[in-house]
């Protein structure tokens, strides 16, 4: 079962997405900021990740350049946020968000949008770094 990690400040957003995520067959864990994510990558390596760009402390476009300037870089990140210009859409892909998805969003295209991620990942030979590869 793959694991998705949503990094999400809004309390109702989050919800609404983990719900949707978990009847969808997924494994999901749910952080409100960056602090808690990173420690939830240092215990379990998500398959996706859904991320916010407005986030408390540091915003999600740092986030993702870290993540994939780094050894989380081959897992694939969707952003999931309320800034939609195509400037954004532009900034957040060319920062390496495999997809990107403004809000208000439904569920059911973000379930769609997962799918379709993790059946490109796996067809590209991806799956979960393993700490004996040094991640």
């Amino acid at each position: 079962m793959a694991t998705i990690y949503c990094v999400e400040d809004d309390d109702g957003i989050r919800e609404l997405i983990t719900c949707a995520l978990k009847t969808g067959g997924y494994e999901v864990s749910s952080f409100a900021e960056a602090k808690s994510f990173e420690e939830g990558l240092r215990r379990k390596i998500p398959s996706l990740i859904l991320l916010d760009i407005m986030l408390p402390g540091k915003d999600g476009l740092k986030i993702l350049s870290e993540l994939k300037a780094g050894m989380y870089a081959d897992i694939p990140v969707i952003m999931l946020t309320a800034r939609s210009t195509e400037l954004d859409k532009v900034n957040g892909l060319e920062a390496g968000a495999d997809d990107y998805i403004t809000k208000p969003f439904n569920p059911v295209e973000v379930i769609a949008r997962v799918r379709s991620q993790l059946r490109r990942y796996m067809q590209l030979g991806g799956g979960c770094p393993k700490k004996e590869d040094g991640y």
